[in-house]
């Protein structure tokens, strides 16, 4: 997520950080998983730092994280804060798409290799494609269609952010998806900071 194993770790913390202080301000109820995803997103940043330094289980868990894990945990959060049906239609989509990740991961190694200041991570998955835009469909959709409009903020920012750290990523330039767990942390820290209920 981030160009090198020192910013990993630096960024890491930092979003692990907000992450914690995203969960105490959201407090128990329906908002906390939500506010967790800072903890999540920063946690998984410092895994990383293990995968720049060859640590084979690092980059076993990053995969996890990352291709399972997040496309049920972000639908799944909104609906909990949001309790919109369409919030659990995109966990049923992202449940779809954890499904084939997670076999392929069960079935195949996952493999990072450096490219530039970028890690590229490699897995025999079906379809990728179409995997993807289920992916992407199943964290961001339910953002988009949150009713809040904080929400529906992150969302758009996500969506756009995204677009340009793939293409920073795809020319092997810079890495920049640690900057945008960053702000993504920061939006959700605010908006777990200012209930909308």
């Amino acid at each position: 997520m981030c160009w090198s194993a020192g910013a990993d770790l630096i960024v890491g913390s930092a979003v692990s950080a907000v992450g914690v202080a995203a969960v105490l301000r959201a407090g128990p109820g329906r908002r906390l998983p939500l506010a967790a995803l800072p903890l999540l997103l920063g946690v998984h940043q410092l895994i990383e730092a293990g995968v720049w330094w060859g640590l084979p289980w690092a980059t076993t868990l990053w995969a996890v994280i990352a291709l399972p894990l997040l496309p049920v945990y972000v639908p799944a959060a909104v609906w909990c804060a949001t309790r919109r049906r369409s919030a659990a239609w995109f966990t049923a989509l992202g449940a779809a798409v954890a499904v084939p990740l997670a076999v392929a991961l069960a079935r195949h190694p996952v493999t990072a290799h450096r490219h530039g200041h970028t890690l590229t991570y490699a897995i025999g998955v079906p379809a990728p494609a179409l995997l993807l835009i289920g992916y992407l469909a199943a964290t961001i959709g339910p953002l988009l269609s949150s009713g809040d409009p904080r929400l529906r903020r992150l969302g758009t920012t996500i969506a756009l952010g995204a677009l340009a750290c793939a293409l920073l990523w795809r020319l092997a330039f810079l890495s920049t998806w640690c900057a945008l767990a960053a702000l993504t942390s920061l939006l959700l820290h605010r908006w777990a900071r200012h209930p909308v209920d």
